[in-house]
């Protein structure tokens, strides 16, 4: 389980060890066997500082080729964000630090896990849906109602733990209390990793749209957040044929070409008119609330740009709605 400990251990260097070895591996597929067309177009609309890239989502590998392209290219690095679910199981927790993925939770993820952790088997949808709402209630300092038994099982309220780093009492504090104090202490430390990953020369790899589809889906607002945070140059890219190369769940790339159109680098100073005068602390319900017009802002910016940088197979529905709710799994099977 992914948990602050973890998060505290991550080590990140200039030129991980561990994108370099799999690089090598992935140069022999991609250049021999069976052999794959890299194009990384504009890609001197790069800044020469660390930057955000932010990429559509077509398929499980399609920042792999990236990756490589522009190791390969330009010898730059990324720290990729991943979704803390990878971060699961001992090999591929180690294979995910070694390749300085940066994983993120959700309070959605901390309910379920925990969940798991004491029940043995992930809520149900009512019983996911109670805990979220008392949740996010909490977290923007509303009392909420927290759900009683038999809504939720006694021992999810009773029962002292610690299964991420952050121990719950709850002789001194509430579920509620537990959770959005895990969520605080485990995404602190996620921003000051993407902080020190910029501040030692990686760049930052970000998929807005959260989920995979093969046509780019609404992003979400976790790159602006931090964009804004950190005052970070975000450089939209589109990916296009990727998802012909990765067609399934092989990871062994099939012959093919795939084209990485890069686009004009967005500064914060073009971002005025988002820029928030007072600090906020990101990912936080509160700054999530108080500054969503700015967030929501930033966020379809970058998406009108990964849109302008897409082939017309790869670009947005007409009805986006529609194809987000087809593409984003629901309740808590999600975070397993």
């Amino acid at each position: 389980m992914l948990d602050l400990a973890r998060l505290e251990r991550l080590k990140l260097v200039r030129r991980p060890p561990g994108q370099r070895f799999f690089g090598r591996l992935l140069g022999a597929n991609y250049r021999w066997f069976p052999g794959v067309e890299l194009v990384l177009e504009h890609r001197e609309r790069i800044p020469t500082r660390p930057v955000i890239y932010a990429m559509n989502h077509t398929d499980r590998y399609n920042y792999w080729p990236f990756q490589y392209a522009l190791w390969k290219r330009l010898d730059r690095f990324t720290a990729t964000w991943v979704k803390g679910k990878y971060y699961e199981g001992a090999f591929l927790a180690w294979f995910m630090e070694s390749m300085a993925q940066l994983p993120t939770v959700s309070r959605g993820y901390l309910i379920t896990r925990d969940f798991v952790s004491v029940m043995k088997r992930t809520p149900t949808d009512r019983e996911y849906a109670l805990l979220r709402a008392a949740v996010d209630a909490r977290a923007i300092g509303e009392a909420g109602t927290l759900p009683t038994p038999p809504d939720v099982p006694e021992m999810l309220l009773r029962k002292p733990r610690n299964p991420f780093g952050v121990a719950y009492d709850p002789a001194g504090e509430d579920y509620a209390d537990y959770i959005c104090a895990t969520f605080r202490a485990m995404m602190a430390r996620f921003v000051d990793l993407n902080r020190r990953a910029m501040e030692i020369g990686l760049d930052l790899l970000v998929f807005p749209q959260g989920t995979r589809s093969k046509r780019l889906l609404p992003g979400h607002s976790g790159l602006a957040q931090v964009a804004l945070h950190l005052e970070a140059p975000i450089v939209p890219v589109g990916c296009n044929g990727s998802d012909l190369v990765y067609p399934g769940a092989s990871p062994f790339a099939r012959k093919g070409r795939i084209v990485y159109r890069v686009g004009d680098p967005i500064f914060h100073e073009d971002l005025a008119a988002f820029h928030i005068k007072e600090p906020f602390v990101p990912f936080s319900a509160t700054a999530e609330r108080d500054h969503a017009a700015e967030f929501r802002g930033v966020t379809d910016l970058v998406t009108e740009r990964i849109d302008a940088l897409l082939d017309p197979e790869y670009r947005r529905a007409s009805d986006p709605e529609s194809e987000a709710d087809a593409a984003t799994e629901r309740g808590a099977d999600r975070f397993v």
